[in-house]
């Protein structure tokens, strides 16, 4: 749901500790339930005002504060969601309400639970992470402030009609 976990060692992994606490009576088996129990708890969390709903001040929070991995681009989704706290807004209202979070977690659980078998383990979910290379290290953003002015004819020069 876009809660970020940190490992504190070489020996865990963010999934790892995410599985942890979202198996609710850690049998090793996450389902749907407890997925959206997560969610909730996540809810609750980015909610500051107690309002029922993540606003947009909420995102800003959460997008420096508690996960500013999402604005630099290097967050880890194993959906590939960019932003996966703003993309639960099925209404387009910028704003996420706790039952748009809960569905949003159990869309995401179907999504993930590619065998059909109604809970996900941690080995499953840890097969489904893309393989990353031991020497990757993400290129830094380009600052357009440091580009000139584009050339005639070239391709950053496009005006539409």
């Amino acid at each position: 749901m876009g809660e970020p976990f940190r490992p504190t060692s070489r020996d865990t992994s963010g999934l790892a500790l995410w599985f942890a606490q979202a198996d609710g009576n850690h049998d090793g088996r996450l389902t749907l339930e407890e997925m959206q129990a997560d969610a909730g708890r996540f809810f609750a969390l980015l909610d500051v005002g107690h309002d029922g709903e993540i606003d947009p001040d909420d995102i800003v929070r959460y997008e420096t504060v508690v996960a500013p991995e999402i604005a630099s681009g290097s967050a880890h989704d194993l959906l590939g969601l960019p932003e996966p706290v703003t993309t639960a807004d099925t209404n387009f209202n910028r704003g996420v309400s706790l039952e748009e979070f809960r569905q949003a977690a159990a869309h995401r659980f179907l999504a993930l639970d590619v065998d059909h078998h109604g809970y996900l383990t941690l080995a499953d979910l840890e097969a489904m992470r893309p393989a990353r290379r031991p020497d990757y290290t993400p290129k830094p953003k380009m600052d357009p402030s440091t580009l000139g002015p584009p050339d005639e004819g070239d391709a950053t020069s496009y005006q539409p009609q």
